[in-house]
């Protein structure tokens, strides 16, 4: 089971238009992929609800994609509040992940990426090596959420290659 993880609690945010566009790429690819959003969601209670997305979404996923916006050089705290209060090894442990960055600037996120990589290798996932940034989001996407050819161009080869991992 596939799902994608978009990584800030802000809504209509350009990291939730990528990450519906992971899914629809992945849907033409024939794989259904569920999208985990932290919009409107407590990460740092056990509330009943928390327990069922971990139960439903979490653990039966063993292919994680996470679509990550920068903050201050590195990934949401939101996303991070999640994690830490998630099941590790029920969640993540030995389980697939890949990283792509969201950034309005010229790096994509690549800090981001790294300091999300380094948090999960401790929990012992597989970190996919090709991490996509995106930088520049607010050029290469226009405002219905289509991103460039080139763009496209690069998720398309980093989902095959994630597919085969």
């Amino acid at each position: 089971m596939y799902t994608i993880i978009s990584g800030t609690n802000r809504t209509g945010s350009h990291t939730e238009k990528v990450a519906r566009e992971y899914q629809r790429l992945l849907k033409d690819k024939k794989i259904d992929a569920k999208i985990f959003t932290l919009v409107n969601f407590d990460p740092l209670h056990r509330t009943p609800e928390f327990l069922k997305y971990e139960n439903e979404i979490l653990i039966p996923t063993t292919k994680f994609i996470f679509i990550i916006p920068e903050y201050n050089g590195s990934y949401p705290g939101v996303l991070k509040a999640m994690i830490d209060n998630s099941d590790i090894n029920k969640d993540w442990a030995y389980k697939k992940a890949l990283l792509t960055g969201v950034a309005t600037g010229r790096a994509g996120n690549l800090r981001g990426m790294d300091h999300l990589s380094d948090t999960l290798h401790y929990m012992k996932m597989n970190v996919f090596y090709n991490k996509l940034p995106i930088s520049v989001i607010n050029k290469v996407m226009d405002a219905k959420g289509n991103l460039n050819d080139e763009t496209l161009q690069a998720i398309h080869q980093q989902l095959d290659e994630f597919i085969l991992f």
